[in-house]
């Protein structure tokens, strides 16, 4: 097997090498109550990871997945009844709002990261402390309780015994999966990756698709908003803490290069799973968090150290 084979297989390995290892020290880990509990866990964080990928994919770094979901929160507060709300009820289409509101969010991002020329990570990172601003304003500062049946479905319900949110996350992979694969934005995404001058020089409009790029990787991180609304059942300016390193964590672990031009969201699929399955085994096992963290973190520079092997492009576009 040549090393660039071995490299995309590695990761599948490394999950199922984790499932065996874990189950075998604790058989209820294979449980099916646990996996299913585990793909419920995991439907969130995997619809995050799948907007930061096209943003990854393309060699730059998405810093604002905290804000934006904050701010598609407090949106989709504001569209509801509560003492948050514009006068309004719009039901379950306030999601939608929220979900356009953020993918409006991260086109503002990569206007202003193409239009200034400003570094991806620095453009991503302020408005990010944007968006948080401006959810803690629509929300006063509060936690604001989300009692939607249909938003709040998304996690009580069960279709098979599994979370509706499971079956979202997974329409989300496909749409992913099918932008990247079967359309010119998915294939302009994946060229910018592997050189912007080459890109350009190919007839890419590189200015328009990192535009749109970052727009289409708001869009999931407002659907990733409105599941942790359902989840936790209230909007706050802290909705997405944490978010971000689970995210960047699940996308290079997975196999994509932080350089670009590597990878894709299948292997964020199996990045997020490694992520959930090293937390959940962790916590059955009955090690403390502080492990995990470090387990985690130590994956991340090794899959880093992996995909960076031989490649001097640099991390940042």
């Amino acid at each position: 097997m040549s090393q660039q084979a071995l490299r995309r297989w590695m990761p599948l390995g490394v999950l199922v090498g984790l499932c065996l290892c874990i189950g075998a020290i604790e058989p209820r880990f294979l449980s099916l109550d646990n996996l299913v509990r585990v793909a419920g866990s995991a439907a969130m964080p995997l619809v995050v990871a799948l907007g930061a990928t096209f943003i990854i994919i393309m060699g730059s770094i998405d810093l604002s997945i905290e804000g934006t979901m904050a701010f598609s929160g407090a949106v989709i507060v504001s569209f509801l009844a509560g003492p948050a709300g514009l006068g309004l009820n719009l039901g379950a289409f306030a999601a939608i709002i929220g979900v356009v509101a953020a993918g409006l969010f991260g086109a503002l991002i990569g206007w202003l990261h193409v239009r200034l020329q400003i570094p991806s990570f620095m453009a991503s990172l302020g408005m990010g402390f944007v968006g948080i601003g401006i959810a803690t304003l629509l929300l006063g500062g509060e936690r604001v309780p989300v009692d939607n049946p249909v938003i709040r479905g998304l996690v009580l319900s069960r279709l098979g015994g599994v979370q509706i949110g499971v079956f979202v996350a997974l329409a989300m992979l496909g749409l992913a999966w099918f932008i990247q694969s079967h359309t010119l934005l998915g294939r302009h995404i994946l060229a910018l990756g592997g050189g912007e001058d080459l890109a350009r020089a190919s007839g890419v409009n590189t200015r328009r698709t990192r535009i749109v790029a970052f727009g289409l990787a708001g869009l999931f991180f407002g659907v990733g908003a409105t599941l942790a609304c359902a989840r936790l059942g209230a909007a706050s300016a802290l909705i997405g803490s944490g978010q971000l390193f689970a995210a960047i964590s699940a996308v290079v672990v997975g196999g994509t290069a932080l350089t670009g031009g590597q990878g894709g969201v299948i292997n964020t699929l199996v990045g997020v799973l490694i992520v959930m399955v090293i937390s959940n085994g962790m916590i059955i096992v009955g090690l403390p968090s502080y492990v995990q963290q470090g387990v985690l973190g130590l994956a991340v520079i090794v899959a880093v150290l992996l995909n960076m092997s031989g490649r001097t492009q640099s991390l940042v576009k």
